[in-house]
């Protein structure tokens, strides 16, 4: 065992502990309040670190190495998200309607780790390194385009990195893939207007339920016979709300959904076609339709030279063994606003496992990770910040 792994095994407790309380007391994007105020204050009692809040809801820790070097910037999100959880263990949360179903409690008891372990040794960091304890990920805009957008948080910064624990990886299974890695969630709304009637005289009305319908089964046309099969893209309706009763043919038909991209050209074609589909089916049968489109967060790009590097600090500190080559997700993350500012990537760390039952998906409400992620997540992001700082 090496002198950080010992050092870092020393922290398991801690580690622990500060994820089950974020766990016991989550709070949704924006309002984060009590959740910043813990950080602050567990950040607070590290040497050598300057502690500041960018914004209400986050915080920010610095550490100037001694040593000359890069500026790097290490990410962890904090928000909890509006789902009532399951799990009956006693860490369980203690606001209903609100859990941590993402794993962002644990990203921040990582990012809490890391904190720990460099302050006490600027002598041998080099650079500087800062550690961002980010709101509201999981409401756009998001709170990572708030802190690159209206603070000076990204000012120097030469290389970003961070990571996202993964249920679906085993856990200490450290993960990684240059370019393409997580796409652009984008959302449509769509309200279809007919003409209501009685149920037993369709042939009086325009149906919104029945055009909605062929709406619903010619989006998909848009995926297999207007875009190239090598060119990954997501139409996925998910909601379609209409009518009141059994009898009674409604006025109108509300549609939501979201559509996943990597290639920004393609992205930009998108609303057109689905727009085309829309207007085809509710011309053909007399429905008129109001769309709305709304960019998300940016396709997530790793530069290429920084996840060569995640790979190969993932190869010294969890071995060829538990390293993967990480494959695409058309799941989103706002991570992508500080790519636009700095060099960076973003890599996952395996967090399920049967011992701890914590195999379920992502936003489920019986979501949890094997806590033996924690370790891994801190030795990888505090070997990355340590090289990323390197001077050339």
């Amino acid at each position: 065992m090496t002198a950080t792994q010992d050092r870092v095994e020393g922290l398991r407790e801690q580690l622990v502990a500060w994820r089950r309380h974020l766990h016991m007391n989550p709070e949704v994007g924006f309002e984060e309040h009590g959740t910043a105020a813990y950080i602050e204050a567990e950040l607070r009692k590290m040497p050598g670190l300057s502690v500041s809040r960018p914004t209400a809801t986050s915080v920010l820790a610095i550490l100037k190495g001694d040593l000359p070097g890069r500026t790097v910037l290490l990410r962890a999100d904090i928000d909890a998200l509006p789902i009532h959880e399951e799990n009956t263990f006693e860490f369980a949360s203690r606001t209903p309607g609100v859990m941590h179903a993402c794993g962002h409690d644990g990203h921040t008891a990582i990012l809490l780790g890391v904190a720990q372990l460099l302050s006490g040794d600027a002598a041998h960091v080099p650079g500087e390194v800062r550690m961002i304890f980010q709101h509201a990920e999981e409401i756009g805009p998001g709170g990572a385009e708030e802190l690159v957008m209206n603070t000076p948080l990204m000012d120097g910064v030469d290389v970003v990195t961070g990571l996202h624990l993964n249920s679906q990886l085993p856990a200490g299974v450290v993960a990684v893939k240059p370019g393409a890695f997580m796409a652009a969630p984008d959302m449509l709304e769509l309200t279809i207007r007919g003409k209501g009637g009685h149920g037993a005289h369709p042939e009086e009305t325009v149906d919104p339920i029945a055009v909605g319908a062929q709406v619903v089964t010619n989006l998909q046309h848009v995926v297999s016979r207007m875009v190239a099969a090598q060119d990954a893209l997501v139409v996925s309706v998910t909601k379609f709300t209409s009518g009141t009763t059994h009898n009674v043919i409604p006025d109108t038909a509300e549609l939501m959904g979201t559509v996943r991209t990597f290639d920004p050209a393609l992205r930009e074609r998108a609303p057109q076609l689905i727009e085309r589909v829309v207007r085809g089916i509710c011309d053909a049968h007399g429905a008129t339709y109001d769309l709305r489109y709304e960019f998300g967060y940016r396709p997530l790009i790793n530069t290429d030279w920084v996840a060569a590097q995640l790979k190969d600090i993932a190869l010294d500190v969890v071995g060829a063994e538990r390293f993967r080559d990480a494959r695409p997700t058309m799941g989103g993350e706002d991570f992508s606003a500080y790519l636009e500012k700095a060099p960076g990537a973003y890599f996952n760390v395996g967090s399920g496992s049967d011992e701890a039952d914590s195999r379920w998906p992502h936003h489920h409400p019986r979501f949890t990770i094997d806590e033996t992620s924690l370790e891994t997540g801190v030795e990888m992001l505090r070997a990355a910040a340590l090289r990323l700082a390197r001077p050339e």
